[in-house]
């Protein structure tokens, strides 16, 4: 139960990469059917399990308790394998992503609660522990586009002390392992308690980083499309004042082509003149 969905695994054929970060290409090869997402649904299968057997007898046959421990005990460690195949192997899956924490907090949480109603744990207790898994998972999509809350040591060490004493109050101790048993359990809870604090400052600490970037992407979109729109504007004006020296150009020119004109029909009559001057010269003669 560290909170972050670990079962994976599927068979790709590719080969598989030790430590690598998970890509795209995993994803959408992983299959439904491996290793790691058959451990999550055993798990998810043992908690209707692990309770009738609790429960067998009275709830309070030791014979029967040692099964429902076997039982626990399988549930718990399915889930440090199926994290371990899934970070080994690089290869997830939706129902993975899914179920995991599903299982996770269904097989603790169906312990505590019978634990409870048998009588054997305060119910302070139970609910201590079930109210900071389900916060925590809460605020984690709580904060989840802006990033994902890292599963830490002290988590990791709140799940074992939990498992661990839950693991002994399932079974019927007797003398000063039921003494053992109890203090193991406070620890438990004060991991629980530690460690969900952690978690909510984590939270807290990566939305406010995550709503600062936002806003600051937001203002440098502003700002580009800001001098964009002035660079546009520029532009316009300089090609406007190219426009109308070209106009007046064209007009000068044609003013030039027109007093051309001019001067070429001056010239035909001119020489219109002087054939008519020859002309009337040759008559007299």
């Amino acid at each position: 139960m560290t909170g972050v969905p670990a079962s994976a695994a599927g068979g790709s054929g590719a080969k598989p990469v030790r430590g690598g970060k998970l890509g795209t290409a995993a994803v959408n090869q992983a299959s439904l059917w491996n290793i790691a997402n058959i451990l999550t649904m055993v798990r998810l299968l043992l908690v209707p399990g692990f309770v009738l057997l609790l429960f067998h007898n009275g709830g309070y046959d030791p014979a029967w308790r040692s099964f429902a421990w076997a039982a626990f005990a399988i549930a718990m460690i399915t889930d440090l394998f199926d994290g371990h195949l899934a970070r080994t192997y690089n290869l997830v899956t939706d129902f993975g992503k899914i179920a995991d924490p599903i299982a996770d907090k269904a097989i603790m949480g169906a312990a505590l609660v019978s634990l409870s109603v048998l009588g054997d744990l305060p119910w302070w207790i139970t609910g201590v522990i079930i109210a900071r898994e389900l916060g925590i998972t809460l605020m984690r999509f709580w904060v989840i586009r802006h990033a994902v809350i890292p599963a830490s040591r002290g988590g990791k060490l709140k799940t074992l002390a939990q498992g661990t004493a839950v693991g002994m109050y399932v079974l019927a101790l007797t003398g000063p392992l039921a003494t053992l048993r109890f203090w193991m359990m406070m620890v438990a809870v004060v991991l629980t308690v530690v460690t969900g604090l952690d978690y909510v400052r984590q939270a807290v600490v990566l939305r406010r980083k995550g709503l600062a970037a936002e806003r600051a992407a937001v203002a440098e979109r502003a700002a580009e499309a800001t001098e964009e729109a002035l660079q546009a504007a520029a532009g316009t004006r300089v090609g406007g004042t190219v426009g109308a020296g070209s106009t007046a150009g064209a007009v000068a020119g044609a003013t030039d082509v027109r007093g051309g004109g001019t001067d070429v029909r001056g010239g035909v009559t001119d020489v219109r003149g002087t054939a008519e001057a020859r002309d009337a010269a040759e008559a007299e003669r």
